[in-house]
């Protein structure tokens, strides 16, 4: 299939859209010699001169395993046990994609099914689909599914500004078009108090994220009530290791579970692929994306795994579906479900402990620096807010290149009220020795 442009009209569109008045311009940023077809290229290389330089070039990436990283914001370094990939690298596991048919896919269906029952005890809900891209995906599909469940009769979304900025844009990109009021976008220094005024019957969902953005544990008292009095549907989106020691979405209240399902057992990566988790009440299943697995038994009373539900339009009527989404993260859902079954109930918990734990301890280090102050405005898992006396960027930079550590991410991009502060990062993969590193080179540099 061609993706150049057909006509000279769509190559004018094109090039205007490009902000150039011809072809030519549109290549200037590419040196003659480089281009086709005089192309320019190096000699061939043997397979172990390639290997060489690929890895030459792969030592020059700054990257979690080699410096300590402080840098978290809905990504996280943490430990994965060998087992992970050692079985996750198995042809059949590696390999295993849609299980159109269950009679030969019955590994990968069963391996779907222990996700979702995992997430499900993780969650506290009560069904849980195979998983979508992302977390962000999975907060927008949460609006679309609120939306089927009302049969497009409210069209008020409310969304706390105190969620992953990203998965705002992805909600944007989502729903435009839609005709929805979403309140929560352009306030972003609003409270859960003020979003509660904005709740009316014609209120479908109201989101919020815990631990937010900011690493802050919300204020949840009163919010069930509030949501379940205008009879709208209440999601939170959440972290699954902060799971392994705070009280599920579930128990208070929630309808919809969403999340990044990245840290268990998934690297970073350069951002991708990751794992989007859904779960939800088992009243609203057919309104929800994405594929279920669900366990049965064959004419022979044996145990055997199906697909339940699979709500998009190349499986049923396009009037009935509830999403486009043509796939599962079928990889990253066995590498989440190999992680949790390794660690296990005890050993999640004592990760969730140890990022908690250190995180406090940092904080409490990094307090006492003078230049530096911990945002205290509520309490916070293991991610926190720093006010700084200098830009983020060249705190940064000096921590980079002066100390070799990899600092945290500057809440100024996104939240003007909070220029010059930096939400850093602890999980179990940060020792003693690299706050203690952190915080001597925060000194120097204040």
């Amino acid at each position: 299939m061609s993706y150049l442009p057909h006509t000279e009209l769509d190559r004018e569109k094109m090039l205007a859209a490009c902000g150039v008045e011809n072809l030519e311009a549109f290549f200037e940023t590419i040196p003659n010699e480089h281009r086709f077809p005089q192309l320019n290229m190096p000699g061939p290389l043997s397979e172990l001169e390639v290997l060489k330089e690929l890895q030459e070039l792969s030592e020059s990436n700054a990257e979690a395993t080699h410096y300590p990283c402080f840098l978290g914001a809905g990504a996280y370094h943490h430990y994965v046990p060998s087992l992970v990939n050692h079985m996750l690298l198995r042809g059949e596991n590696l390999t295993a994609y849609t299980p159109y048919q269950p009679e030969v896919s019955q590994g990968t269906l069963q391996t779907m099914f222990e996700f979702q029952s995992m997430i499900c005890a993780l969650t506290g809900m009560e069904v849980a689909n195979s998983s979508h891209y992302d977390g962000a995906t999975s907060t927008a599909e949460a609006i679309i599914m609120a939306l089927n469940h009302f049969r497009g009769k409210r069209t008020k979304i409310i969304i706390s500004p105190a969620i992953h900025p990203h998965y705002r844009q992805v909600i944007n990109t989502y729903t435009q078009g839609m005709g929805l009021t979403i309140v929560g976008q352009d306030h972003l220094e609003a409270d859960l108090d003020d979003l509660l005024t904005e709740l009316d019957d014609q209120t479908a969902l109201f989101i919020i994220q815990n631990p937010n953005f900011l690493g802050e544990l919300e204020d949840l008292q009163g919010i069930e009530n509030a949501v379940k009095d205008v009879g709208a549907l209440f999601c939170v989106i959440s972290n699954p290791i902060t799971l392994g020691t705070m009280k599920p979405p579930g128990e208070y209240g929630a309808d919809i579970v969403v999340g990044e399902g990245q840290p268990l057992g998934i690297p970073l990566s350069y951002g991708g692929p990751y794992l989007g988790f859904f779960a939800t009440r088992e009243k609203y299943v057919r309104k929800m994306s994405g594929r279920l697995v669900g366990e049965t038994v064959d004419v022979n009373g044996k145990r055997g795994y199906v697909l339940t539900l699979t709500p998009r339009e190349q499986h049923i009527r396009r009037d009935k579906a509830s999403s486009n989404i043509c796939t599962n993260q079928g990889l990253m859902v066995t590498a989440a479900a190999i992680y949790l079954s390794v660690l296990g109930k005890q050993g999640l918990r004592k990760v969730s402990e140890l990022c908690y734990h250190k995180a406090h301890y940092a904080a409490k280090q990094i307090d006492k620096i003078p230049g530096f102050s911990v945002r205290k405005h509520q309490p916070f898992f293991h991610e926190f807010a720093v006010h700084c006396t200098k830009p983020i960027i060249d705190i940064n930079k000096s921590l980079f290149d002066e100390y070799g550590l990899i600092g945290g991410y500057d809440l100024g991009q996104d939240y003007p009220h909070l220029k010059d502060h930096m939400l850093l990062a602890f999980t179990e993969m940060i020792s003693t020795d690299d706050i203690q590193c952190l915080c001597d080179a925060l000194g120097e540099i204040s």
